[in-house]
């Protein structure tokens, strides 16, 4: 994500902080300060940073349950309305995604009952009202509590929605369990906005934001997924690619550019074998930096994703939603690139469902021809 540093990495999975949230904390901080001193101030930012700690901790507690299951998690950010963590994909049946989903209020269940230990009790709540250093660690008790009752309430995407999505998977199937949990959520959201305009309450109406758009995604996600189930591949890419040869030069691709209007390209070696993909962005900044005589292969980016044209569909949807790639590149048996299948190719793809076009394999008419095997 833009503007977000990278604190380090836990477990194989990158820590980012948002830069929105260095400034929540100079803004806590400082109305904290203002009100009784410095002391108040520490005490405010201390606490924050304490409670972002257990929401980092409670994040942790998905991605190493997800493990388990063979799901990697690439990243988690720090965000002024709580953390992120972004999987791979999501766990392939509902038990694995309930136990995903439990296992981050689990982890702030954990911390409250380690706390209530090292403080010899649970402490009054009124006695942590005290906005002081000394009252850190009863405030810190009770905001794990509330944290892991919040994350449980069954509004999708949260903890307890996704649980509520597959229970609901088990008996209505993953489009239509989506579709129910998804539109629990987002009332739940417009509920907590409504919640928070009347008490003035800025954050919890940016939280209710969140929780709406985010449940509208995943759902789009699901249905996309449903739509491109035994589709194969090459039922579905785009064959008309446009192309550069490892010896290509920048100055080939603005010509390309010029006459196609293409606005990527493959790069392939003289096997027809994809070794990595040349944006127009790309090309623009290097450009400017190098010149028109730089070869693509010093600028293009290698991390190409490919699937096999007898690929199930749903494999190029997950590669697609689980990164910022524009298309997934379908190879045939040799590795060469024979098509692409793009956002547009889902979008397109999910729009004939829903208009009642059918679905069929070799009759979803994208593709033009059909590729070798």
């Amino acid at each position: 994500m833009r503007f977000s540093l990278t604190l380090g990495r836990l477990f194989g999975t990158a820590v980012r902080l948002h830069v929105t949230f260095l400034a929540l904390l100079a803004v806590l901080g400082g109305v904290a300060w203002s009100q009784g001193g410095a002391g108040l101030g520490i005490a405010a930012v201390a606490f924050i940073s304490a409670v972002f700690g257990c929401v980092l901790l409670h994040e942790f507690g998905h991605i190493l349950a997800a493990r388990r299951y063979g799901v990697r998690t690439p990243d988690v950010i720090l965000l002024p309305i709580g953390g992120v963590a972004r999987m791979e994909r999501m766990p392939e049946t509902p038990r694995q995604e309930i136990v995903v989903a439990l296992a981050g209020p689990a982890v702030n269940v954990v911390i409250a009952a380690v706390l209530v230990v090292a403080m010899g009790g649970l402490p009054s709540f009124a006695d942590t009202l005290e906005p002081t250093t000394g009252g850190l660690a009863g405030r810190l008790l009770y905001a794990n509590l509330f944290i892991a009752a919040f994350n449980l309430v069954p509004a999708f995407p949260m903890d307890g929605g996704r649980v509520l999505r597959a229970l609901l998977t088990l008996w209505q199937g993953p489009a239509r369990g989506t579709l129910i949990a998804a539109r629990t959520g987002q009332g739940f959201a417009i509920l907590l906005a409504l919640l928070g305009l009347g008490g003035g309450n800025l954050l919890l109406v940016l939280v209710a934001a969140f929780i709406f758009l985010a449940a509208g995604a995943e759902n789009r996600m699901a249905t996309t997924r449903a739509a491109a189930a035994g589709i194969r591949c090459a039922d579905a890419m785009r064959t008309q690619i446009a192309r550069l040869g490892r010896d290509a030069r920048l100055e080939d691709a603005v010509e390309r550019r010029l006459r196609s209007g293409d606005q990527e390209f493959a790069v392939c070696d003289l096997d027809g074998r994809p070794c990595g993909v040349l944006s127009h962005g790309a090309v623009l900044d290097a450009l400017k930096a190098r010149g028109p005589d730089t070869p693509v292969v010093d600028v293009m980016a290698t991390d190409v994703a490919t699937v096999g044209v007898d690929d199930d569909l749903t494999e190029a949807t997950r590669l697609l939603q689980s990164s910022n790639r524009a298309a997934v590149g379908v190879v045939d048996a040799a590795g060469r690139l024979v098509g692409l299948v793009s956002r547009q190719t889902l979008d397109d793809l999910t729009a004939l469902e829903r208009a009642g076009g059918g679905r069929p394999a070799g009759r979803f008419g994208l593709a033009g021809p059909r590729a070798p095997a």
